[in-house]
């Protein structure tokens, strides 16, 4: 059972080293950790009753990507406003663009940014 005052971080991601690098960083920094490989897979998770309070998400997932999942997450009260920062490879600038029309409130290239640098961004919408 996770504590009453510790966050919950969701990390949606495909590539399972991507994944794991984020999900151990964020666990070090003490918070809680949700994760899921597509899209599809978040939506089960929030439906289940996962309640983050951030996410990282990917835009290019199979099954469902970051961008349709962004539309379906906005379309229910309960999720529309957890704070979402998007994983990002250096070519999808339109790919960003729409996610910030989407309500994304930032973007991480992930072959920029160091792990210290991705929890600065997360404790910065928390």
């Amino acid at each position: 059972m996770p504590e009453r005052n510790k966050k919950t971080i969701m990390i949606v991601e495909d590539d399972i080293f991507v994944m794991d690098i984020y999900q151990t960083k964020v666990t070090q920094e003490g918070f809680d950790v949700v994760t899921a490989e597509n899209g599809l897979e978040a939506i089960k998770k929030l439906e289940g009753g996962a309640k983050p309070d951030l996410m990282l998400l990917d835009i290019l997932m199979p099954y469902m990507d970051g961008l349709t999942f962004l539309k379906k997450k906005n379309q229910n009260d309960a999720w529309k406003d957890i704070p979402t920062i998007l994983l990002t490879n250096l070519s999808q600038r339109e790919e960003i663009e729409e996610g910030f029309e989407l309500g994304a409130k930032d973007y991480i290239i992930k072959s920029h940014f160091t792990p210290s640098e991705v929890m600065e961004k997360i404790n910065k919408y928390l």
